[in-house]
C-alpha cells in the first residue's frame, strides 16, 4: 500500500515553502516562492499556483494544510488579521477549498511549526512546548498536553508581539504596537542592526560590504558571523539577549518543558541561542528557568511546511 500524502503549505512574511509530505513526514517535490509585497488577488493567486505545482508531481494528494501569518478563525478558517500579508478578512479555507477542489485545512504558520517540533521534531514528547520562528517577523506558537493552545477566538499565542521596550521603535507591518520582540529580534531586525553597525564600524568585513554596495541582510550578517566578523558577532549576541528578553516573559507565563527556535534566522545558531539562554539564566524565575530547554528547530525553515501536511493528515483524517 502506498503512503498516503498531502500538500503541505507554509506562507511567510516574503516568501512560501511547499511540498508534498507522506504520513510518515517524508518531504518531497518541495515548491518555493518569494514575494516582496502584491495585493490580495496576486498573492492569492500565487499560493494557488505553487499548489497546483505539488499537485502536478502528486496528483494522488488528499488534502493541502496551510499556515498562513494570520490569525485563523478556527471555526471558519478565515483569515481575521495578518501582520504581513494582505489576507484580513479573507475566507481562506473555503477560497482554497473551491479553486483546489480539495480539501483544506488552515492554521496560522507558527502555530503548525510548533506542532511539526512537538510531533516529531526538538519538542517531541515536551507536555508544555513553545516555538518562536524567526523570519521577516516573529511568530509563535504553544502545544499544552498535545494539543495547540490558540486562544478563545484563533488569536492566541503572537509571542512576537509580547513587548519588551515599550519606547521601542514601531513594530512592522500592519501592528500597532511598539518595541515588540518581532521589531526587535526578528531576522529583519538582525538586518537593520547589521547595517547600522557597518556604518559604525566601516573597517570590519560587515563595513567593507557595505562600502562595497552589497545590501546588508540578516542572512548576510549571519554569514559574516559564522565568519569571525567581531562587528557581525556583536549584532547577533545583541539580538540573541533582546530573543532572550522576550523568552523571560515566555518562561514566566507558561514554564514550558522546552522552547523551540526555528525560521530562516536561526542559521545564527548558538551566536543567538547562547546570549538568549543567558539572559533567561539571569532574568527568569526559579526554579522555571533551571527547568527549561532553549534548543533549535529540527525541521529548520520547513517545520510550518511539515506543521501544515500534519494538521490536514491529523484534522483531515485522510
Amino acid at each position: 500500500m502506498s503512503p498516503r500524502r498531502v500538500i503541505g503549505i507554509d506562507t511567510g512574511g516574503t516568501k512560501l515553502l511547499g511540498g508534498v509530505v507522506d504520513d510518515d513526514l517524508a518531504v518531497r517535490d518541495r515548491v518555493h516562492r518569494l514575494w516582496r509585497g502584491g495585493e490580495r488577488q496576486e498573492v492569492l493567486d500565487l499560493i494557488v499556483d505553487a499548489v497546483e505545482e505539488a499537485r502536478a508531481a502528486a496528483p494522488d494528494v488528499a488534502a493541502v494544510g496551510f499556515g498562513i501569518p494570520s490569525l485563523v478563525d478556527r471555526e471558519t478558517g478565515a483569515s481575521a488579521f495578518s501582520v504581513h500579508l494582505p489576507l484580513d478578512g479573507v475566507p481562506f479555507r473555503d477560497l482554497m477549498g473551491e479553486r483546489l477542489g480539495l480539501p483544506v485545512f488552515v492554521d496560522n504558520d507558527a502555530n503548525l511549526a510548533a506542532l511539526a517540533e512537538q510531533r516529531a521534531g526538538a519538542a517531541g514528547g515536551a507536555r508544555r512546548a513553545v516555538m518562536l520562528t524567526l523570519g521577516t517577523g516573529i511568530g509563535g506558537g504553544v502545544v499544552v498536553d498535545g494539543a495547540l493552545e490558540r486562544g478563545a477566538h484563533g488569536g492566541g499565542a503572537e509571542l512576537g508581539h509580547v513587548v519588551v521596550d515599550m519606547d521601542g521603535p514601531p513594530c512592522q507591518g500592519d501592528c500597532p504596537g511598539r518595541g515588540c520582540l518581532e521589531v526587535m529580534a526578528s531576522g529583519t531586525a538582525i538586518g537593520r542592526e547589521g547595517a547600522e553597525a557597518a556604518a559604525r564600524q566601516s573597517d570590519s568585513a560587515l563595513g567593507r560590504e557595505l562600502r562595497e554596495g552589497r545590501a546588508i541582510t540578516g542572512g548576510l550578517v549571519t554569514e559574516l558571523a559564522h565568519d569571525g566578523d567581531p562587528a557581525a558577532c556583536g549584532v547577533l549576541e545583541l539580538i540573541g539577549e533582546r530573543l532572550g528578553v522576550g523568552m523571560v516573559s515566555i518562561v514566566n507565563a507558561f514554564n514550558p518543558d522546552v522552547i523551540v527556535v526555528g525560521g530562516g534566522a536561526i542559521a545564527g545558531g548558538e551566536l543567538l541561542l547562547e546570549p538568549a539562554r543567558r539572559v533567561v539564566a539571569e532574568r527568569a524565575l526559579p526554579p522555571s528557568r533551571d527547568q527549561v530547554r532553549i534548543v533549535p528547530a529540527d525541521f529548520g525553515e520547513e517545520a510550518g511546511m511539515v506543521g501544515a501536511a500534519i494538521l490536514a493528515l491529523e484534522e483531515g483524517r485522510v
